[in-house]
C-alpha cells in the first residue's frame, strides 16, 4: 500500500502547487491554464484509445456503458459525494455565511470560491484512476512489491494536480480519496485478480478509458458539456467482452 500513499501525497502536492498558483492568477490566465490542461488531457486519451485490439468491443462498451449510467445517474451521485466533501470538508464556513447572508452570491465571491469542487473532484477522481498504469502498477506492488510503475505514475499525477488545481480548483486534491479506494483495492487483492488480467485485457481497458479521458479533454475546453462519470460502467463491460472473446469466436468457428 506504500505506493499508494506516495501516489496520494503526490496529488496532494500538486493540487497545493496548483492553488498557490492560481491564487496569483488573473481570469484570463486561469482560462489559459484550463485550456492547456484540456489539450493535454486530450492527447493523452487519444493515444491511450487508439491501442485497441478491437474496436468493436470498445464501442459497445462505451454505448451500453453510457446508457447504463444514465439510468443509473452515476455522474450526479459522484457530484453529490463531491459537494457533500465540500460541504463537511473544505467550504462549511463559506455554506454558513451564504445562508446566514443571502444577498451574498458567487459574483462576490473570490475566484477560488467559484470553482466548481464537485465537478474538480470528478474528473480528477477518473483521470487518476483510469488507465494502465494504476491497474499494472497496483498489480506489480502487491504480488511483486515493485513500486516502480506507481511512482512513475505518482510523478505524473502529481504535475497533471498543478494544471488541474489552478484551473478547477480544490477538489482536485480530494481525488486523492477515489485513488486509495481505487488502487488500494486493486493493489490488495492483486493476488486474486492478476490471473485473469492479460495483455488483450489490459489494451481494450486502456482504450475504454483513454475515450472517457478524452470526454475530460472536451470538458476542459468546453467543446461540449459530456457527464463522464456515466461512462464508467463500461470499464466494466469491456473486461466480459474480452472474457467472453473465446466462447464468441468459438461459436463463430462452430457455425462456419
Amino acid at each position: 500500500m506504500i505506493a499508494v500513499f506516495v501516489n496520494c501525497i503526490a496529488i496532494i502536492l500538486g493540487s497545493i502547487l496548483g492553488l498557490a498558483i492560481s491564487n496569483k492568477m488573473t481570469k484570463e490566465l486561469n482560462v489559459t491554464i484550463s485550456d492547456a490542461a484540456g489539450i493535454v488531457t486530450l492527447v493523452i486519451g487519444l493515444q491511450m484509445a487508439l491501442a485497441y485490439n478491437n474496436i468493436i468491443y470498445v464501442i459497445l462498451s462505451l454505448i451500453i456503458g453510457g446508457i447504463l449510467g444514465n439510468l443509473a445517474d452515476i455522474d450526479g451521485k459522484i457530484l453529490k459525494f463531491g459537494k457533500f466533501l465540500e460541504k463537511h470538508f473544505y467550504h462549511k464556513k463559506v455554506y454558513q455565511e451564504t445562508k446566514e447572508n443571502p444577498e451574498i452570491n458567487e459574483i462576490s465571491k473570490p475566484l477560488s470560491s467559484q470553482k466548481n469542487f464537485a465537478y474538480a473532484f470528478l474528473n480528477a477522481s477518473v483521470l487518476f484512476c483510469v488507465g494502465a498504469m494504476a491497474i499494472i502498477g497496483s498489480f506489480k506492488a502487491g504480488i511483486q512489491k515493485d513500486y516502480t510503475i506507481i511512482f512513475t505514475k505518482s510523478v505524473l499525477d502529481g504535475f497533471m494536480a498543478i494544471g488541474f488545481a489552478a484551473s478547477m480548483g480544490v477538489g482536485t486534491a480530494f481525488s486523492c480519496i477515489a485513488i486509495l479506494i481505487y488502487q488500494g483495492a486493486l493493489t490488495l487483492l492483486s493476488s486474486v485478480i492478476a490471473p485473469y488480467v492479460t495483455d488483450g485485457l489490459i489494451t481494450e481497458l486502456s482504450a475504454a478509458g483513454g475515450c472517457i479521458i478524452m470526454m475530460i479533454g472536451i470538458n476542459l475546453l468546453e467543446i461540449k458539456k459530456i457527464k463522464t462519470a456515466n461512462y464508467l460502467p463500461a470499464m466494466i463491460l469491456v473486461v466480459i467482452f474480452v472474457l467472453v472473446d473465446p466462447y464468441i469466436q468459438n461459436i463463430f468457428s462452430f457455425m462456419k
